[in-house]
């Protein structure tokens, strides 16, 4: 039978949180009556997370396990599961249970009222640090601020999509991905549902600050060509300050002022320039790098072992 709702969970390295993700889960949606399915994407663990993927489909045969070859990153073990995905309407949902699985019926009453995208905002961050809820809040909003779309605030990867979005979504194959941008850039009707993230049930969080700062400059490089208009602002600027300082200087000497006269002046200058020249050139070649790795023509992931049904024939 036809699934109605796909659960899509990435799980890397998650043996201690797995049975307890599957329990809840299968306590909710089990409660809307309609077939389901939950799609557990191994994306590399090093762990028993594998043989525990494993054992929970041969129990119950709506478990469906992708299992990748190594650790491809989240955004793409998500892309998988939602390749994978055969319901009508598919929910993304983090592993460690920071998203409680009690919301999705939530986002799911959402759907039936015709919305199309039902993200999940979160209100209240319990079991964080002071500089995890700072960092997140500032990564949002500049996001939120420089892209040339509008992410909704405080929301992460949790949300509901109908099937005619993740149609959508499985014919945009760009490596470096930013999932919650690209659900946001589709359109379709969206609304949000406003929820208490939980503390992380068990181990360590798989995005710690370097991985965000990665994953924002992938936001970023992806929806804005901001940096790129920020190096032509600082050029503009610097040419300014060099025009205004030509009759300054003139003055000065003319008047017999010595304060810049010597090498330092000079010096300062270069450096200042020479900076703004590498860290132009560092933005350029982050958009060059992106563009170089689409060319290759790669796929996105590699599968050990899956389901033999397909829905979406795409995996380039």
């Amino acid at each position: 039978m036809k699934p109605t709702y796909s659960i899509i969970a990435p799980i890397y390295n998650e043996e201690e949180s797995l049975p307890e993700l599957y329990r809840r889960v299968k306590e909710v949606m089990d409660r809307t009556g309609e077939p389901w399915e939950l799609v557990l994407v191994d994306d590399g663990s090093q762990d028993k997370s594998t043989e525990l993927i494993r054992e929970l489909a041969r129990q119950d045969e709506r478990v469906r396990p992708v299992i990748f070859a190594r650790n491809f990153g989240h955004q793409i073990a998500v892309t998988a599961g939602m390749d994978y995905s055969r319901g009508d309407a598919v929910v993304i949902i983090d592993a460690d249970l920071q998203d409680p699985p009690e919301v999705i019926l939530d986002l799911i009453a959402k759907w039936r009222e015709g919305y199309e995208v039902v993200y999940a905002v979160r209100a209240e961050r319990e079991g964080e640090t002071w500089f995890k809820k700072t960092t997140a809040a500032m990564f949002y909003r500049l996001i939120y601020n420089i892209t040339d779309i509008k992410i909704p605030l405080d929301t992460g990867d949790f949300r509901l999509m109908d099937r005619s979005v993740v149609k959508v979504m499985n014919q945009m194959r760009e490596h470096h991905r930013f999932l919650r941008g690209m659900s946001s850039w589709v359109g379709f009707r969206q609304t949000g549902v406003k929820y208490k993230r939980a503390a992380r049930y068990a181990g360590e969080t798989k995005y710690p600050l370097r991985k965000m700062l990665k994953l924002a400059l992938t936001a970023i490089t992806g929806f804005s060509y901001f940096p790129l208009q920020l190096a032509t602002y600082i050029g503009f600027i610097s040419a300014g300050l060099s025009i205004l300082a030509i009759p300054v200087v003139i003055i000065l000497r003319l008047v017999g002022d010595n304060a810049f006269t010597g090498q330092a002046t000079t010096l300062i200058a270069v450096l200042f320039l020479g900076g703004v020249q590498l860290i132009s050139l560092g933005i350029l070649g982050e958009y060059i790098g992106r563009i170089y790795d689409e060319t290759k023509g790669r796929p996105l992931y590699i599968v050990r072992e899956a389901p033999e049904e397909v829905v979406e024939k795409v995996h380039n």
